[in-house]
């Protein structure tokens, strides 16, 4: 069940966290008011067997008891690791503009000095082509013409699996009044970030390509 934790994955974030701030496991249990072959059975256990240990575990390490058994809500993805026998698929176009769905976040990698920058944005999908709004003088607002990559992606942290679609091609602003009217009135149009974003900047890929990650 996805509401039971998983003690092996709860016993790392609370040995990540205790690396951190330099804490042995003696010492925690110490600061937790328990004995060390305690805490070790209580790891080993999980959060189910004695949940006010886990709440005492978690004031040693500064933290929150939701924080060890559940992990950060905000934390990038890839914490909970593979699932059993990973492997990848190359998918097909179809296949990856399926994915994408009408609108989503994607990122979009750009052509600056000193390097490349890579921003989010939320995007539409719009005639084989992806679009987005940004600001008149934001980073995000390429060249015309400038040669992109624009990246979208889901991964399912419980099951160790997902996808990953790449785009590679030129970025053109869309400066057509019918067009820039149409855009703004499909669904994910909205920018995310607010403010005055009048600029839609349109990736029509030259190349489009995918990997899915299979486990089991």
């Amino acid at each position: 069940m996805h509401d039971t934790p998983d003690p092996v994955a709860v016993a790392r974030r609370i040995a990540e966290r205790s690396g951190r701030l330099g804490i042995s496991e003696v010492e925690l249990a110490r600061r937790a008011a328990m004995a060390p072959r305690y805490l070790r059975h209580l790891l080993e256990a999980g959060p189910g067997f004695d949940p006010g240990g886990f709440v005492r575990i978690a004031a040693a390490l500064d933290s929150s008891r939701d924080e060890l058994v559940s992990g950060r809500a905000d934390a990038p993805p890839g914490h909970g690791g593979p699932g059993p026998h990973p492997r990848l698929q190359n998918l097909t176009e179809a296949q990856c503009w399926e994915l994408v769905g009408t609108h989503g976040i994607g990122r979009i990698g750009l052509p600056v000095e000193p390097g490349p920058v890579v921003l989010p944005v939320n995007y539409v999908v719009d005639r084989a082509s992806f679009a987005f709004r940004t600001a008149e003088h934001s980073t995000a607002a390429p060249a015309d013409g400038a040669a992109v990559s624009f990246q979208v992606d889901h991964i399912d942290e419980y099951l160790g699996r997902g996808w990953s679609v790449l785009a590679l091609g030129p970025a053109h602003q869309v400066t057509d009044p019918v067009e820039l009217e149409r855009l703004a009135g499909l669904p994910g149009a909205s920018p995310w970030a607010g403010g005055d974003r009048p600029r839609w900047v349109r990736i029509r890929p030259e190349e489009i390509s995918g990997r899915r990650l299979i486990a089991g």
